[in-house]
């Protein structure tokens, strides 16, 4: 070089190599390297839509267990409310005389707001009166030998039974119909009845 003021050659620049123009100058990293890069990233993706899936399973269960505490509270309440609602039934029974006729229309209208009111909140009445037994609606509580019923029958309604969203709050305490007991073969049963 001449030291009359030239430009010094960039291309010829000894600290910084020669590098041609439009030549990257970085070194491609070990194609191991980047493998294991790829590897991790698809991994950590993995692992974020996992979490993803975890997360919203989580918050649905959240929900279905605050909405299921929901109406176990309910249940317990209108539970409590049942002996108050079997009381105003009782007293709409009970009263036939004339005299009592207001109060009575004053006891119906009571009742009936309870009721509408219970029966928003889900609870229902369970079916009983003539209809089969059924141990997981029906507590047996008497049995009546009848042939006037079919076998198995609830014949009379003790106590009213009640559910609300399908879950059975009291069963409904019922007598049942049952037929008398025929003559066994050698007819030791019957004629036993008619000894006593």
């Amino acid at each position: 070089m001449s030291g009359r003021g030239e430009k010094p050659n960039p291309e010829l620049n000894d600290d910084e190599g020669i590098v041609p123009e439009g030549v990257s100058v970085a070194a491609d990293p070990p194609s191991g390297e980047v493998a294991k890069l790829r590897a991790e990233k698809e991994a950590l993706a993995d692992t974020l839509v996992r979490r993803q899936a975890d997360f919203e399973n989580y918050r649905k269960r959240i929900e279905r267990e605050r909405a299921e505490e929901g109406r176990r509270a309910q249940s317990r309440l209108i539970e409590d409310l049942l002996p108050t609602l079997d009381g105003f039934e009782l007293a709409l029974s009970a009263h036939d005389d004339p005299a009592y006729e207001e109060y009575r229309k004053g006891l119906e209208i009571i009742y009936k707001q309870l009721w509408d009111t219970l029966a928003r909140y889900g609870l229902e009445r369970i079916e009983a009166a003539g209809k089969p037994f059924d141990p997981h609606v029906h507590q047996a509580i008497d049995r009546v030998e009848t042939h006037e019923h079919p076998d198995g029958t609830v014949v009379d309604v003790l106590q009213q039974g009640y559910r609300i969203h399908d879950r059975v709050l009291r069963p409904s305490a019922v007598r049942v119909a049952v037929h008398p007991a025929e003559d066994a073969p050698g007819g030791h049963l019957h004629s036993a009845k008619k000894a006593n």
